[in-house]
C-alpha cells in the first residue's frame, strides 16, 4: 500500500503520453491500414518491448548520460530520426496493390513477417529520444529515489504492458472490417499519407531540441 499512489500517478501520467500523438500512434496506423491486423498488432508489441529499454537504462543511469551529453543526444535523436525518414521514404514509394474482400491488401495478409513488424515497433519506440527525457523525468520527479528499484522495475514492466496493450487496441479498432474496406480503394495513397506523416515526424525529431 505505500506505493500505491506513486504508482496511480505513474498510471495517469503514462496514460496522457502514450494517448499523445506521435511516431508511436503513427506507425501503428500505418501498420494497420497499409500491412494489416497481425502486422499491427505485432508492432504495437514491438512498442511495448521497446518501453523496456527506456526502462533499462533508466534504472542503470544512463538515461541521465544521454540527456545532459549532447553529442549522445544527437547520436542517438539522429538515429531514431533517420529510421523514421527511411519507413517514410519506403511508404511514399508504395505502388497499388490488390485488395481482397475485407479490404487487406493480398500479399500483406500472410507474408508480412512478424519479426519485421516486432522490429519496426520496437525500434521506433527505443530510438525515440523524446522518450528518454520523459522517462528521466518520471524516475526522478515522480518516482521518489527511496524506492526500491524493483517498485520501480514493477512500473517500468507495467508501462511496457499498458503501453502494448493501448496499440494492439488501436490496432484491432483500425482492422475493423468497415475501415479497411474504406482504405482498400486507395490503400497505396494511404499508405503515402502516412509515408509524409512519418517523414514530417522524422523531420521534427531531427531538429528537436533537448528541454
Amino acid at each position: 500500500m505505500e506505493y500505491w499512489g506513486e504508482f496511480l500517478t505513474v498510471v495517469v501520467v503514462h496514460l496522457l503520453a502514450v494517448a499523445s500523438p506521435g511516431p508511436d500512434f503513427a506507425m501503428v496506423m500505418r501498420q494497420s491500414l497499409v500491412a494489416g491486423r497481425r502486422a499491427a498488432l505485432w508492432t504495437s508489441l514491438g512498442i511495448g518491448s521497446g518501453i523496456l529499454v527506456h526502462v533499462a537504462y533508466t534504472l542503470l543511469g544512463l538515461g541521465l548520460i544521454i540527456s545532459q551529453s549532447l553529442q549522445a543526444f544527437n547520436l542517438v535523436k539522429l538515429i531514431g530520426a533517420g529510421y523514421l525518414l527511411y519507413i517514410g521514404w519506403k511508404s511514399l514509394r508504395a505502388a497499388p496493390a490488390e485488395a481482397s474482400e475485407n479490404g487487406t491488401p493480398v500479399q500483406t495478409q500472410a507474408d508480412y513477417p512478424r519479426s519485421r513488424a516486432l522490429r519496426i515497433g520496437f525500434l521506433t519506440n527505443a530510438l525515440n529520444p523524446k522518450a528518454t527525457l520523459f522517462f528521466l523525468s518520471l524516475f526522478s520527479v515522480i518516482i521518489r529515489p527511496e524506492t526500491p528499484q524493483a517498485v520501480q522495475l514493477g512500473y517500468g514492466l507495467y508501462m511496457a504492458l499498458a503501453t502494448a496493450v493501448w496499440f494492439c487496441g488501436l490496432s484491432l479498432v483500425l482492422t475493423q472490417r468497415h475501415v479497411r474496406q474504406g482504405f482498400a480503394r486507395f490503400g497505396h495513397w494511404a499508405e503515402r499519407g502516412m509515408g509524409v506523416v512519418l517523414i514530417g515526424l522524422g523531420i521534427r525529431l531531427a531538429l528537436a531540441e533537448r528541454s
